[in-house]
């Protein structure tokens, strides 16, 4: 064992550039940190991200943050093969479990059928059933529900049905209750959707409905063993923070931690961080994503960064010799590009530990899965065979 401690933060939707398969799924030229870079005109500071090689791993600098010489640790790009482009997909893939079949997906609605029995268990009519934002749909259908109390029913270009409730029309727990529901009628044969996500707000009217911390999401049983698993089974602790827990519908996981913000997922790290523990600890800060990608707002989405980027200071503080920490994203959402969807990129991969003796590239890692398998070597567990661990790379 190399490290006694892991820290692995997933910057929800913070991709690096058009993976080689964008074409496929019509995201040429998507590229989330160089965008955000153009926005800000060469202000954006990222400084601890900057010295930990942000880009030095890519062809391009991004605008504002120059490459450096000698980076603190090591630096890489790490390539998806999973069928989709979400965060199921990504965190999976990270965990040994690619995505391969690819699941069902609704661009023009979902099917009467699947609507009517949400309707019949809720005793409540639907409104929406199309793509949409979650911001604009209830900036479109908020008022409607507030007056009629329906439901809203939305999905986006991923495997995902997403219900948008308001907390004083429907409350949390029968918000709650109906996407449980929901996800029991999509878990196969017929369909099978990735995640049912309960998209609670607040607000008056359309000019001041604002989502709420409570979103909660519904995801499919992994469909085999994770890392996370392996790592349990052979008394590995394994932690999770935000919606890990969620993804992974809480296989795996020791000690979880939801998330209101990505400063409260902060928080959480530095509490984990001041633990004595053996283990693993897997993070997730979505407001990268939910805020701002899909919003297609690369000023907010920058700030989110550099907001990031001076509590990432304190983390490297707070690391121990025999600590590593890897920062990665789990797919893009560019939000100087087409739609409001998430774009297919290639994702960051920075690797640091203060007993590093140098730095170099990690290169481009074939899959996701590399970071899973590097986990499990260091703490000396096999897994299912997925991915290319690059341990024995860190010096």
């Amino acid at each position: 064992m190399s490290y006694k401690r892991v820290f692995t933060i997933v910057l929800d939707s913070v991709g690096t550039g058009a993976a080689p398969d964008a074409d496929k799924f019509g995201d040429e030229g998507s590229d989330t940190l160089g965008h955000i870079g153009e926005a800000y005109e060469g202000k954006l500071a990222l400084p601890n991200l900057q010295k930990l090689g942000l880009s030095n791993l890519r062809e391009q600098a991004i605008e504002g943050v120059p490459a450096v010489e000698n980076p603190l640790g090591y630096y890489g790009k790490m390539t998806e093969i999973s069928a989709g482009k979400d965060s199921m997909d990504g965190h999976w893939e990270m965990m040994g479990l690619p995505v391969i079949q690819p699941l069902d997906f609704f661009p023009n609605g979902f099917p009467d059928e699947l609507l009517a029995k949400i309707a019949d268990f809720s005793g409540r009519k639907i409104v929406g059933n199309l793509p949409a934002s979650g911001t604009k749909i209830i900036e479109e259908l908020g008022e409607h529900q507030l007056e009629t109390g329906d439901l809203i029913i939305y999905t986006s270009g991923d495997s995902v049905l997403q219900i948008a409730a308001h907390e004083e029309v429907i409350p949390l727990d029968e918000l709650y209750r109906i996407c449980e529901y929901a996800r029991s009628l999509v878990n196969g044969p017929k369909y099978t959707l990735g995640r049912v996500i309960a998209r609670p707000y607040v607000g008056t009217n359309k000019d001041n409905f604002t989502r709420t911390s409570h979103r909660h999401d519904y995801s499919l049983e992994p469909t085999g063993k994770t890392d996370l698993d392996y790592l349990q089974a052979s008394g590995i602790k394994t932690i999770g923070i935000g919606k890990i827990n969620d993804i992974f519908s809480g296989n795996g996981l020791d000690e979880v931690y939801h998330n209101e913000d990505n400063m409260d997922g902060m928080d959480h790290v530095d509490h984990v961080m001041s633990q004595d523990f053996t283990g693993f600890c897997f993070v997730n800060l979505v407001d990268f994503d939910s805020m701002y990608g899909h919003r297609r707002n690369p000023i907010g989405f920058g700030q989110a960064l550099m907001d990031f980027d001076q509590r990432l200071a304190t983390v490297l503080e707070q690391l121990k010799e025999d600590d590593l920490l890897l920062i990665t994203a789990d797919h893009g959402n560019d939000p100087g590009f087409k739609g409001t969807d998430h774009t297919r990129e290639q994702v960051p991969l920075l690797a640091y530990s203060p007993s590093m003796e140098k730095s170099e590239s990690l290169g481009i890692r074939a899959t996701f899965s590399d970071l899973g398998a590097t986990v499990l070597n260091n703490f000396n567990v096999k897994g299912s065979g997925k991915g290319t661990s690059f341990l024995q790379e860190l010096i």
